[in-house]
């Protein structure tokens, strides 16, 4: 049974509960290795790859992660379908802390990160106006009450580098510039996701407000992990029930983003270099 689904589990979210057929595995990229091993197993007879973002017992930061080979490594396995859990600072007042917001934009604010698959043999340009498959986005925003959650639909999650929180000023000047939620982590999954043609959405847990509420504590790691504990069991029902719920036939353009994108003639790339792109590539190499 090929492997459809994968799900990126972050802070506090370090295994998927509810498997049958589980195995273990350890998966070789050329961008290296991912943050840890593998877990497959069948969901309500789906096949699908879970993979804890930071390793588990929370072993990696934010700019360290390897996410060129996390992407990479489940791309291999055949996943088309990724749901992304992360945690998130509030950046208004109506999203409460054990609240869940499904983003539809993107403000990548990271410094030190690899955004991209491709370097100097292939050009390629995904378009990233909609960052997010809808089609998951909507999945997610249709079961989260449905379990009993607060979710809010829509959204723009900015990410900064970390691993440090913001300061006021900073936090204030996100708040200018019309940003909701903020982390870590999800502009660089979305962005390696849309390249190897993979619908993502992320399910981002609200565990604070950041630091700019007068009236809130500044964020802390304890208070953080504190919440997660509140988040992350409902979290597992809402994309439990995402999983089960959305048909494998999807009205998206997720699948087919390189197909306008390469702007490289694949004729004079090296083919050591198709080689190690091929599961990107493949279907466009003739």
């Amino acid at each position: 049974m090929s492997v459809e689904i994968g799900v990126i589990g972050g802070s506090g979210f370090y295994q998927m509960e509810g498997l049958t057929d589980v195995e273990e595995v350890d998966v070789d990229t050329p961008f290296g290795p991912p943050s840890d091993a593998l877990i497959l197993g069948t969901l309500a007879g789906r096949r699908l790859a879970f993979l804890p973002r930071h390793g588990r017992g929370h072993r990696i930061s934010p700019t360290y992660l390897n996410v060129p080979a996390n992407i990479f490594a489940l791309k291999t396995l055949g996943v088309e379908v990724v749901f992304s859990f992360s945690a998130v600072g509030s950046l208004r007042e109506h999203l409460e802390p054990t609240s869940f917001v499904v983003p539809d934009q993107l403000y990548d604010h990271t410094k030190n990160r690899v955004t991209s698959f491709f370097g100097e043999d292939v050009v390629v340009h995904v378009g990233l106006a909609e960052p997010y498959c809808p089609f998951l986005r909507d999945t997610l925003t249709a079961v989260g009450p449905r379990q009993g959650a607060v979710v809010r639909d829509g959204g723009t999650y900015i990410c900064i580098e970390g691993p440090q929180f913001s300061t006021v000023a900073e936090s204030e000047t996100y708040r200018g510039w019309g940003m909701d939620v903020i982390g870590m982590t999800a502009a660089t999954e979305a962005k390696l996701a849309r390249e190897a043609e993979m619908c993502y959405a992320t399910l981002a847990a609200v565990t604070d407000f950041d630091v700019w509420h007068p009236e809130h504590e500044s964020v802390t790691t304890e208070m953080i992990l504190g919440n997660l504990h509140l988040n992350v069991e409902m979290g597992r029902k809402i994309i439990h029930a995402a999983i089960l719920g959305f048909p494998s036939e999807r009205a998206c353009s997720c699948r087919s983003t390189l197909s306008t994108a390469i702007a490289t003639d694949l004729s004079i790339v090296p083919a050591e270099v198709k080689e190690r792109l091929r599961p990107l590539l493949g279907k466009y190499l003739g």
